[in-house]
């Protein structure tokens, strides 16, 4: 059963507001349009009408216009309505949109130096810990810089939760996925990630993977909770398997020309709400992916859960990966990420 959308999270922003801001229409972004002195914000996301992200653009969408007094309005766009999601990020940076949430893994033939948002084993199994480093990184300070050379302006880095494998065979150890056709986002590293386990990986379009389970043409993919329980990915595999190997890290991004063209009002309105929408996203991919596990368990899927030893051979096998990553992106890279495994380490000593 589908779940009811953020209704708590939109009225405790309003009950949170403590001022309204005023939008000053005289100063407009290339792509933002103006009819009657109202200003519209397109804002396309990856995911369907019923997924975390669009829970994160609908809130976003009520605290803007209610900040605004209506002045501001967003049109939300879910995946498919103006493109998949790699379609999407072109459109952002030809400023045919304003916002997306776009993932490294449909970004990272854009920003290759984002793919390490991919890697298997990089961050820490702590959540808490995760959230700390995606919102004080100078890493990933650094990261974002590389996004504007390529038109897109990093407003926030964020988790939907863990990555997950659901399959039609159990997985248990890296020699199970041998010959397994698996889908992944259009993204190198991925690639050469499921290549490490001697798998078949297969990049297709998010919308398409449920058919191509049940036609047989992929033998399993990776997300979290959620998104397996609102495509309905339980209904054509096996196995769920709760392997945490990665985290689904997300981005929210501006076209540069929009963002700088707003006036200083509605900028900061826009800044003030992503960054309360970074800690609120928190608590949404938490609450979707316990109810999203809760139902998958309702249906016949067998549930398989990871121990210490066995996350450890995915570890192990996952680790030559990291040095591809290096070579592929270059010495700037290189030096994000080892930036950002000593950041992830002192976080988890923090949170210790």
């Amino acid at each position: 059963m589908k779940k009811p959308a953020f209704a708590w999270v939109y009225i405790l922003l309003v009950i949170g507001l403590t001022a309204c801001h005023t939008a000053d229409s005289s100063n407009d972004g290339a792509t933002t349009k103006n009819s009657d002195d109202v200003k519209t914000i397109t804002f396309v996301h990856e995911e369907s009408p019923d997924s975390v992200q669009n829970d994160y653009a609908e809130a976003f969408k009520e605290m803007v216009e209610d900040r605004t007094n209506g002045e501001v309005v967003v049109e939300v766009y879910p995946v498919g309505q103006l493109g998949d999601a790699p379609e999407q990020a072109e459109q952002l940076q030809m400023g045919g949109v304003d916002l997306a949430i776009a993932s490294p893994g449909n970004t990272g033939t854009i920003v290759p130096e984002n793919q390490l948002f991919l890697l298997h084993h990089l961050f820490s199994d702590d959540m808490e810990v995760n959230q700390e480093v995606l919102k004080n990184s100078e890493a990933l300070d650094e990261l974002a810089l590389l996004y504007e050379e390529n038109n897109m302006k990093v407003l926030s880095f964020w988790s939907q939760g863990f990555q997950q494998w659901t399959s039609d065979e159990e997985i248990r150890r890296p020699e199970d996925f041998e010959g397994l056709r698996i889908r992944t986002m259009p993204s190198p590293l991925l690639t050469d990630t499921y290549n490490a386990y001697d798998a078949n990986p297969s990049p297709l379009p998010y919308e398409e993977v449920y058919s191509s389970l049940q036609l047989n043409m992929i033998d399993g993919q990776e997300n979290p909770y959620f998104a397996v329980e609102e495509m309905n990915f339980q209904e054509v595999q096996n196995y769920v398997i709760e392997s945490e190997h990665a985290i689904y890290a997300t981005a929210t991004v501006a076209n540069p020309e929009f963002y700088e063209g707003l006036s200083d009002e509605v900028r900061t309105v826009v800044d003030e709400t992503i960054k309360e929408l970074q800690g609120l996203s928190v608590e949404m991919q938490e609450e979707r992916n316990e109810e999203a596990l809760e139902t998958i368990l309702e249906s016949d899927i067998e549930f398989v859960e990871l121990d210490d030893e066995e996350k450890a051979a995915f570890e192990q096998a996952s680790e030559p990966v990291i040095e591809e990553y290096k070579e592929q992106v270059g010495s700037d890279g290189a030096e994000i990420i080892e930036q950002l495994q000593e950041e992830i380490a002192e976080a988890e000593e923090k949170y210790k």
